[in-house]
């Protein structure tokens, strides 16, 4: 890379870190007296951990019709793709359904990265079909989309604000009992098979927004390696990054004691609690997996091993971050996926401009962990060493500065786009992308370090070039 580039690169994450309020508040956030936020409010003093059951191994798609009998279903909607439904996963899982005496109806009209039009495409299929079972074969997009229109067809006088994320929805508890859903996941990457979080482009406001909620995660979720191998290159290294980016965020999130309001009632305490000591091990364990596998997966699509342990690791992740949530690099990319212009992704086969949500949520890492790295820096240089940095002499308070060199490099050996810059992005998009940055509260309030709109423009044009 051009040595000015990288200079303005380095200069840019120099000043975010010299930005770091050094107050006794925001800089010791472990030494907080218990049950006190830095507001004064009181904070959590409990997390919970939910995941949905998980079965793993080759050629367990076979298994859904009997599964689907097992639970004396009659009635079952079969959601996918159009690009999906002519590959080999689908039909698995149809002849399963076919061998096992299941009536069974296919939805194929999933849109890759959902709108809240395309959600409600799929609650009116699913409202109007009376189904007492689902199964979703996909990625994230298919997942969620099921998720939600289980949800929607099991509480069908429900307005659709009703239960998306405050402040964009009105994030009401879910207290109605959802129909039994599969998950299939096609891709290494959303985890969105042991979650209970369905995300979404909210079109009127341009930003993506979600539905989180516990209730909704699926009942059962068959993590097949054999349909990774239908995955092209880029698909692989996009799903990756999210899989990275769930590791990272989870493990450097807000920890959950110190989350606030308390909940007055446990319906009301979030699926994201907050970095916990359960979910910290799920983390850190797929992000060893990624450090191992991902340019593996990415470079040899018939390297079974390591595209199985990527299939694993977006479960392993999906368990950690479905339970202490996400922060920054998520709650920023949703409007860099929202507002996309012109560019489309390679690899992707779709017809309408596309920012695929790994890529949205790995160009921000660089400065995001630079600028969070004073809150728990130890655990910003034990994720850089993971990733292949040698920590051996670097200084505590260079930690951000280690974590975002050590991805930039990783990132640099996948050829990814070099920053905002490179998928459509200028300067004069930052005001733009800040505001559909400022309603993802749901994340960006789990950042162990709170931020400022100008903070955010900071991190953006920080994001523009990575190399």
């Amino acid at each position: 890379m051009a040595a000015a580039a990288r200079d303005r690169v380095a200069h840019l994450l120099r000043q975010l870190q010299r930005a770091a309020c050094q107050c006794p508040t925001h800089s010791h956030t472990y030494s907080q007296a218990p049950g006190l936020s830095p507001s004064g409010k009181t904070t959590d003093y409990a997390f919970e951990m939910a995941v949905s059951n998980i079965r793993y191994g080759a050629g367990v798609t076979k298994e859904v019709g009997m599964d689907l009998q097992n639970m004396g279903a009659k009635n079952v909607c079969l959601m996918t793709d159009k690009n999906l439904s002519q590959l080999p996963p689908v039909q698995v899982a149809m002849d399963s359904l076919v061998k096992n005496g299941i009536p069974f109806t296919v939805y194929d009209n999933v849109r890759v990265e959902p709108t809240d039009a395309s959600f409600m495409e799929a609650i009116e299929f699913a409202q109007k079909g009376a189904f007492d079972a689902y199964v979703a074969v996909g990625g994230g997009s298919t997942m969620d989309t099921c998720k939600a229109a289980n949800l929607y067809a099991s509480s069908p006088h429900s307005d659709f604000l009703d239960y998306v994320s405050a402040p964009i929805g009105k994030g009401k508890p879910v207290s109605v009992p959802l129909k039994p859903l599969i998950a299939v996941p096609t891709t290494s990457g959303t985890g969105s098979e042991t979650t209970g979080v369905a995300i979404f482009d909210y079109e009127h406001l341009k930003v993506k927004t979600g539905i989180a909620s516990r209730a909704i995660k699926p009942t059962l979720g068959l993590i097949d390696p054999l349909h990774t191998l239908h995955m092209p290159a880029r698909v692989v290294a996009n799903s990756g990054f999210d899989v990275l980016c769930h590791a990272l965020e989870s493990y450097t999130a807000l920890p959950y004691h110190l989350r606030s309001p308390c909940p007055s009632n446990p319906i009301t305490r979030p699926a994201y609690q907050g970095s916990n000591p359960i979910s910290d091990i799920w983390a850190i364990h797929a992000l060893r997996i990624v450090a191992k596998y991902l340019k593996r997966a990415v470079r040899n699509p018939d390297d079974l091993e390591a595209r199985s342990h990527m299939h694993l690791a977006s479960a392993f992740a999906g368990i950690g971050f479905g339970n202490a949530g996400v922060h920054l690099c998520h709650g920023m990319s949703y409007p860099i996926s929202g507002l996309v212009k012109t560019y489309k992704a390679k690899d992707y086969n779709v017809d309408h401009p596309l920012v695929p949500h790994g890529l949205s949520v790995v160009l921000t890492s660089p400065a995001v962990f630079t600028f969070t790295a004073q809150m728990f820096p130890e655990r910003h240089l034990e994720t850089a060493e993971i990733l292949g940095a040698d920590t051996r002499t670097a200084r505590i308070q260079d930690a951000g500065l280690v974590l975002a060199d050590t991805l930039r490099k990783f990132l640099f050996g996948l050829d990814v786009d070099d920053g905002l810059a490179a998928i459509g992005y200028s300067k004069a998009d930052i005001p733009a992308l800040v505001k559909g940055t400022l309603p993802q509260e749901r994340v960006t309030k789990l950042s162990p370090r709170p931020q400022s709109e100008e903070d955010l423009a900071a991190l953006f044009e920080a994001s523009m070039k990575l190399y």
